[in-house]
């Protein structure tokens, strides 16, 4: 199937993108919104959305079959690793997720449609009506879909014009979802545009921002940064910056038989995405009373990521990709190999066996004869950022207190905490990681899965793109 030209990304490669062109197909998405989006009811776009995202999970749905076969050559991500993220995210567009998020952060399902009010606020004599920005531009990050796709989620059901900057490996995915939506209702299609640039050439960028009322921005820092320096001041800007997350496994989840279901589900984890997203856990921190040690551990998740590799295969990297990892292995091996010589030098003394050179507690399990995976179990207790694309390290930790400890120097900068632990531990534990920064919590196995609500990064998606209108009655 060739895709007819709707968007600015479906022009031929080298097709001139111009300031000029922006800010018409801005100019056009805005009329469009004020004819065909805006007199909608939420309910009727609630289901549009579930409908289209219910399609996207049939196999022999076009833009689903175009996005699994050519996919793979844009994004780097597998076949397999590519269907499994799409599919968890799709799954989760129900309509009655959909309505559920509406209301969680509007307080009312029809806030969007009419003045109106939950009883605590109609007690006060006051109702309120919910608008949306006249034109979301969203500038995308990578080739991550999800918080893309899920930005033009947000944008339909507060009835925003919206314009997607994608990246030049990372439009994909959002034109197929566009190009669906339109399949469905070609009006809607009307008021939203996906564009491709590489980012920072301001020139664009500022043709954008000078149409926008509200900017979502995912990205490093650096990234958000800079686009805020050049943002005008009448429109908002929501960034979304870069994050970490970590698992935790409690002590009473390390016999033999549940901790290889915990390394099964954390081998899960690893894997969406080959571990690219915020969402993706770096360390592992073992609690060092269970029956398996955090070494023992270690070995269970390089089994469970062997297996995973062999029906959902990483898929190649680039050359200076593949080095960094080479590079980090080598560095660990080196550790391994000298804790090993220390062993071996241990001189009996009376009081006892001493070592001369100090045991550094390192091991390392790899796929063999690739870069597809890596576990790293190092005794050092001190939290490190992975390499990513499947390389993960097992730390051992006395308690939770102790493994926030050692990550204090990424505190601030922590989306998602996986537990594995019994309920009541879960429970208890909670409020400490809440107190200690920590946005989002769930068990080890759903880190890459939020719910289509999930406060990101600690704040309400559409709560943070809408504006009020408040009657007092």
């Amino acid at each position: 199937m060739i895709l007819p030209e709707l968007f600015l990304a479906d022009r031929p490669a080298g097709a001139p993108t111009t300031p000029a062109l922006i800010r018409e197909a801005c100019i056009a998405i805005k009329r469009n919104r004020s004819q065909w989006l805006i007199h909608r009811r939420t309910q009727d776009l609630i289901e549009w959305i579930a409908y289209t995202a219910e399609r996207w999970r049939q196999p022999d749905h076009v833009f689903r079959r175009l996005a699994l076969e050519q996919g793979p050559a844009e994004t780097g991500f597998g076949r397999t690793t590519l269907e499994a993220g799409l599919d968890a995210f799709f799954a989760g567009l129900t309509a009655e997720a959909l309505s559920a998020w509406v209301t969680q952060d509007l307080g009312e399902l029809r806030r969007l449609d009419e003045f109106c009010a939950p009883m605590g606020e109609l007690r006060q004599g006051r109702l309120a009506l919910a608008r949306g920005p006249e034109l979301a531009l969203h500038i995308a990050a990578g080739t991550l879909p999800n918080s893309t796709l899920l930005s033009m989620v947000a944008s339909i059901l507060i009835r925003s014009a919206q314009f997607v900057k994608c990246s030049t490996r990372g439009s994909l995915i959002p034109r197929l979802f566009a190009h669906s939506l339109a399949d469905l209702e070609p009006k809607f299609g009307g008021c939203l545009e996906i564009g491709v640039w590489t980012g920072g050439t301001e020139d664009l960028e500022a043709a954008a921002f000078a149409e926008a009322d509200c900017v979502t921005v995912h990205g490093s820092d650096e990234t958000l940064a800079s686009i805020r320096r050049r943002m005008p001041a009448s429109a908002r800007m929501l960034g979304y910056g870069h994050r970490l997350s970590f698992g935790v496994v409690g002590a009473e989840m390390l016999s033999t038989y549940s901790a290889r279901k915990v390394a099964e589900k954390a081998a899960r984890d690893i894997t969406a995405w080959n571990q690219l997203g915020c969402l993706s856990p770096h360390v592992f921190y073992i609690e060092d009373a269970g029956v398996v040690s955090a070494e023992g551990f270690g070995d269970l998740l390089a089994e469970a990521l062997a297996a995973r590799e062999a029906v959902d295969p990483r898929g190649p990297l680039p050359p200076e990709q593949a080095a960094v990892i080479a590079g980090r292995r080598s560095l660990h091996e080196l550790r391994e190999a000298r804790a090993r010589a220390a062993h071996d030098e241990a001189i009996a003394t009376p009081r006892g066996v001493f070592f001369p050179v100090p045991d550094q507690g390192t091991r390392v399990w790899s796929s063999p004869e690739s870069t597809a995976w890596t576990v790293v179990y190092e005794a050092d207790p001190r939290f490190h950022t992975s390499c990513l694309n499947r390389f993960v390290t097992v730390k051992s930790c006395r308690n939770l207190q102790d493994a926030l400890h050692h990550a204090d120097t990424i505190r601030g900068k922590v989306s998602t905490v996986g537990l594995a632990m019994t309920e009541g531990r879960a429970a208890e534990a909670a409020p400490r990681l809440a107190a200690w920064g920590v946005t989002r919590i769930c068990q080890i196995g759903r880190m890459q899965e939020p719910p289509v609500s999930w406060r990101h990064d600690g704040r309400p998606v559409l709560g943070d793109l809408i504006t009020w209108t408040d009657f007092e009655t």
